[in-house]
């Protein structure tokens, strides 16, 4: 890209620009070496609100243009149109083709090479449907909290968010931990409509939004001082694939599925798909049995050069 060379969502030593999809902390370690970047003002202020890293937003040249990807709240694809060798590259980040709970739907777009995130490369995990997903919650929320205390873990930024507009809907009011409120903050900030009370004294609380490592312990805080029994839940894609240490567990995923995936792959048309991320290897190869010219894309750096080579 001209004087630009982009590190992907993650570390580069070659690189002088980051590209940020989004505010989770596995997206944001380039920022420790660099802090220019490209990213929405959303994934700007939540990082600086969580991380302490600053960010120096770079104003988007001409050949490159932010798409929404429908994970999260401010999460975004980079597309990018090489005229000097005369192709486009749309890398994805971490996306989801269900209407999402709080993020701006994923806009898609053709390009001869696409980047694709690899989170869930498994051709026999479907997720649920959202709709009825986000019902069984709100049932359960309602129906547990005549009899007790729920306890949700989530992921703080993201899917605690999710969650808090999920019951909001159904006309409760969580209590949050401390983290949880600060990225509560940044969402309202920009617009988003979140309803939510700092937790004081958890046991008062009938139903409870916290980080997921903390969930254990508030659940044995609030049994130490109520009567009343202590239901514990977790919202999560990874559902499909693993039993959680909870009561009950929902298969509320940001992500695209295998099925859905390829329906996002089809909507681009590229030329060449190459897979980014820890299961890269095996979704190319799923993907390259069923005909797509698929290869796994181990290091950012090696992008131009392997683009040229199929290009």
């Amino acid at each position: 890209m001209g004087e630009y060379s982009i590190a992907l969502d993650s570390r580069d030593d070659d690189a002088n620009v980051n590209f940020v999809s989004h505010a989770h902390t596995d997206h944001i370690s380039g920022l420790r070496k660099n802090k220019k970047a490209l990213a929405s003002e959303i994934t700007k202020d939540i990082v600086e609100s969580r991380s302490g890293l600053s960010m120096e937003l770079m104003e988007e040249p001409e050949c490159v243009e932010l798409l929404n990807a429908g994970h999260m709240l401010g999460s975004r694809q980079l597309f990018v149109q090489n005229d000097l060798h005369g192709y486009s590259i749309l890398y994805s980040g971490d996306y989801q083709m269900d209407e999402p709970v709080l993020a701006e739907k994923l806009e898609t777009k053709r390009a001869d090479v696409l980047i694709v995130d690899s989170t869930y490369p498994y051709p026999e995990v479907k997720f649920d449907d959202k709709n009825e997903v986000i019902d069984a919650i709100q049932f359960y929320a309602r129906k547990k909290t005549e009899r007790g205390h729920v306890v949700f873990g989530a992921y703080t930024v993201g899917r605690a968010q999710e969650l808090v507009k999920i019951l909001n809907d159904a006309g409760m009011v969580p209590a949050v931990d401390e983290k949880i409120a600060a990225v509560n903050e940044v969402y309202r900030k920009h617009g988003a409509r979140l309803e939510y009370v700092p937790i004081e004294r958890p046991e008062d609380s009938a139903i409870v939004v916290v980080g997921q490592s903390k969930l254990a312990a508030v659940r044995e805080a609030i049994m130490a001082k109520s009567i009343k029994k202590v239901y514990t839940a977790v919202a999560s894609g990874w559902s499909k694939i693993f039993r959680f240490d909870t009561d009950v567990q929902f298969n509320l995923s940001d992500h695209a599925d295998f099925s859905q995936a390829l329906d996002y792959i089809n909507a681009c048309s590229p030329r060449i798909v190459f897979t980014f991320g820890s299961n890269a290897r095996l979704f190319a190869k799923h993907l390259a049995m069923r005909g797509y010219d698929a290869r796994p894309l181990v290091y950012t750096s090696e992008v131009n050069a392997l683009m040229l080579n199929y290009i």
